[in-house]
């Protein structure tokens, strides 16, 4: 038997296997890395997060994957580049995680890598029947796995999608598996480039568990502060805090069909751009007004978006409870203009399930890596539009 496999047999019965689950968003500010303690799988799954780390990207390294992001048309010898580049830049900075922990690879079990989205393409977003749906991350799994010396894990949405998937989002599995309530309905919602949450009805409902994405999170915001200001963010809402809301360009943005589907559903930066927004502009005509109510009106637009889609899956339940992660925990402005549509409603960040807010998607891609190695599909089904499937292709280190 070749002893990489008879290695990832030995980590599959190990009762307690050390993961380190990787995320990085489309709003491209750096790569979260969350050392995981996990064990058991299924239903039995306990995770306990060991050490969290956010290694910032440099400039020049964002605008090289700005080259091929969301964009149709692209130059394949930097898009080849860029997979194997991103993968070996990404076990460079695991390396560093670990050495900054005083953590050794060899106690490290696996590596689960979501890798770096440059295009989402489900057919509800492109309307091309001559192709299926399809999605894809870089940042090459084999590059991580010989630069680190860890199995890696990594391409976890191709296999939702051979299923029957949409690809996105993929929090549902390891929601579910992990922060089901007895009593709460509760609304896992993730504000990352893109907005989108889990729903979990209680212990007891009839109700399925299922995943969606809502709209815009922090994507447009970015977009425009990095083309007006060359500005990666509006921190702290420090510009939207001094606009006001333009009610004529807030109901264009509106005009997009995806906002008023059924769920679940799945979208990208490559609806929601600069320009998505130009063309609301025009329509509004509203192309002559100040950035700070540009930004006001697109933090209005994503936190409304998000508001709207929770009360709509919430409609009639009652006991709800709403937890945030993702990078739009940190825009105050846009947690307010959320916590305004709930008056009544718990609304907190996800700290108060026992994990930082900012390690979730890392700690969940953990989790499907823990499933397909020592779990079973068996363990995932419940989930609505959600096919029940163990992700991820597996790297050898040699």
């Amino acid at each position: 038997m070749n002893a990489q496999i008879a290695k990832l047999y030995e980590i599959a019965n190990k009762e307690t296997r050390y993961i380190i689950g990787l995320m990085s968003g489309t709003s491209l500010d750096g790569l979260d890395i969350a050392l995981c303690r996990v064990q058991g799988a299924g239903i039995y799954t306990q995770t306990t997060l060991e050490r969290f780390i956010t290694l910032p990207y440099e400039r020049p390294f964002q605008e090289q994957v700005r080259t091929i992001f969301a964009k149709r048309e692209i130059d394949q010898q930097t898009f080849s580049g860029l997979n194997a580049l991103i993968g070996t830049f990404h076990g460079d900075l695991i390396n560093t995680a670990l050495t900054t922990w005083g953590i050794k690879a060899a106690d490290i079990d696996l590596i689960a890598s979501h890798g770096q989205t440059v295009y989402h393409a489900p057919q509800r977003l492109t309307k091309d029947k001559n192709y299926q749906n399809s999605t894809l991350q870089i940042g090459d799994g084999d590059h991580i796995a010989v630069k680190t010396g860890i199995i890696t894990l990594s391409d976890f949405r191709q296999k939702q999608i051979a299923a029957g998937g949409e690809g996105a989002p993929l929090a549902a599995y390891g929601d579910f598996l992990l922060f089901t309530d007895d009593i709460e309905n509760r609304i896992l919602l993730n504000i990352g480039g893109i907005s989108n949450f889990t729903f979990l009805p209680n212990a007891e409902s009839l109700l399925e568990a299922y995943a969606t994405d809502l709209g815009p999170g922090n994507t447009m915001m970015n977009q425009y502060m990095h083309q007006t200001f060359q500005e990666e963010m509006d921190k702290d809402a420090i510009l939207a805090k001094q606009g006001t809301v333009h009610g004529e360009l807030l109901a264009a943005l509106f005009e997009e069909v995806f906002l008023s589907e059924d769920f679940p559903k799945t979208t990208g930066p490559e609806l929601f751009n600069l320009h998505y927004l130009a063309a609301a502009q025009q329509r509004s005509e509203t192309t002559g007004i100040a950035p700070q109510d540009v930004m006001a009106t697109l933090n209005q637009f994503a936190a409304q978006a998000i508001v709207d889609g929770i009360k709509k899956a919430t409609a009639g339940l009652t006991n709800v409870a709403i937890y945030i992660s993702g990078g739009g925990l940190h825009n105050p402005l846009l947690v307010d203009n959320i916590k305004k549509g709930f008056p009544e409603t718990k609304v907190s960040s996800f700290m108060d399930l026992g994990i930082d807010p900012d390690a979730k998607e890392a700690c969940l891609f953990a989790l499907l890596a823990n499933e397909t190695v020592a779990g079973s599909p068996d363990n995932l089904k419940g989930i609505k539009d959600s096919p029940a499937a163990c992700m991820g292709k597996i790297s050898f280190p040699y």
